[in-house]
């Protein structure tokens, strides 16, 4: 469903960045129908996007990114808008942003926004008004370029090719609390081999490996466990044997029996091309403990995995799989299952 809201964006603008699975910016400074007239244009884009997939969606126009962001917010948020709401009045502008907090700016987080409370920032009205040079001595250069944005000065270009991402997390909530080693275990195995092929995908090397077990932080009148483990290996690798080896092992030192455990995950990080030339170690892979790599089988691994989806879990973590999150209240696949087609009377 993804990729067909995509596919209507980029036939309204030949510059398309997918910033999410259901966000994306498009560049409408070359098109004379926008133009013309923003509110009809994006007006149409809305309606034509409802009517081939069914999906509602929202449209914020303005000069820069994050002005298009907060614009698309604010047509989340107010009815009145009708889903589309253009941010390049200046006077308009300033309305807005005099009743929306600052911590509703993209890229102002949590911690920032404590910061910019004390110094009596408040709204996004009082942030676009600081000189930029001063925040960005109090705070960073992103949080400058934010300041510049909001004033309509663009310093953040489209990207039409997303970037490699520079870390690779998988994790899930199991359907029911694990107490046992292998239990953990089956369920770690087959996020690393979800992860070594997201890794595989990107046509990248990870050189370090983490692993994250809990209890469920809600349940606070059952004892609480987490801990974590990374270790940096001397060769960065794409081979699932070697992720699942190194996080089994990182595992069993956080395991600590007598709790039930609510959710466990892998991070990949030191992440770079493959193809980048890299210090080789003398004596890598001499005691045998690792496997050696082995692209073409990581090429036919993934290759039956695409053919066979459910076949990934079964060679990477077995049969039982009781402990995987239910999808009870899962939306029906309209479009890919033939069972569940729309009855129509």
């Amino acid at each position: 469903m993804s990729a067909r809201v995509m596919s209507i964006l980029e036939s309204f603008s030949p510059t398309v960045e997918v910033y999410s699975i259901d966000e994306a910016f498009l560049d409408f400074s070359d098109l004379s129908p926008c133009t013309q007239d923003p509110l009809a244009y994006a007006t149409q884009i809305k309606q034509t996007v409802k009517r081939y997939v069914g999906i509602p969606v929202c449209v914020g126009l303005g000069p820069t990114k994050t002005l298009a962001k907060l614009a698309n917010f604010a047509a989340k948020k107010w009815q009145q808008t009708g889903g589309v709401l253009n941010l390049s009045d200046p006077i308009r502008r300033e309305k807005l942003m005099k009743l929306v907090p600052v911590e509703e700016v993209w890229g102002i987080g949590r911690q920032t926004t404590k910061r910019l409370n004390q110094l009596g920032i408040q709204s996004v009205w009082d942030l676009a008004n600081q000189p930029a040079k001063t925040i960005q001595a109090q705070f960073n250069v992103v949080v400058a370029r934010t300041v510049m944005e909001l004033n309509g000065i663009a310093c953040l270009d489209l990207e039409e090719v997303a970037p490699d991402k520079q870390q690779i997390v998988c994790s899930r909530s199991f359907s029911r609390k694990l107490t046992t080693l292998d239990e953990l275990s089956r369920a770690l195995s087959e996020y690393c081999t979800r992860a070594g092929e997201k890794l595989r995908l990107q046509q990248s090397v990870t050189g370090c490996v983490s692993v994250f077990i809990r209890t469920n932080p809600f349940a606070v009148h059952e004892p609480q466990y987490q801990r974590s483990a990374t270790v940096k290996l001397d060769a960065a690798t794409q081979d699932t044997r070697t992720i699942i080896r190194v996080a089994l092992s990182s595992l069993k030192a956080v395991y600590k029996p007598g709790f039930g455990y609510q959710k466990c995950g892998v991070q990949l990080s030191a992440i770079r091309l493959a193809a980048s030339p890299a210090q080789c170690d003398l004596f890598d892979l001499a005691t045998g403990v690792l496997p050696a790599e082995n692209a073409v089988l990581m090429q036919t691994v993934d290759h039956i995995n695409r053919r066979f989806p459910k076949a990934i879990s079964i060679a990477s973590s077995g049969f039982e799989k009781s402990w995987k999150p239910k999808a009870e209240r899962i939306s029906q696949r309209y479009t890919t299952d033939w069972r569940e087609l729309v009855w129509v009377k």
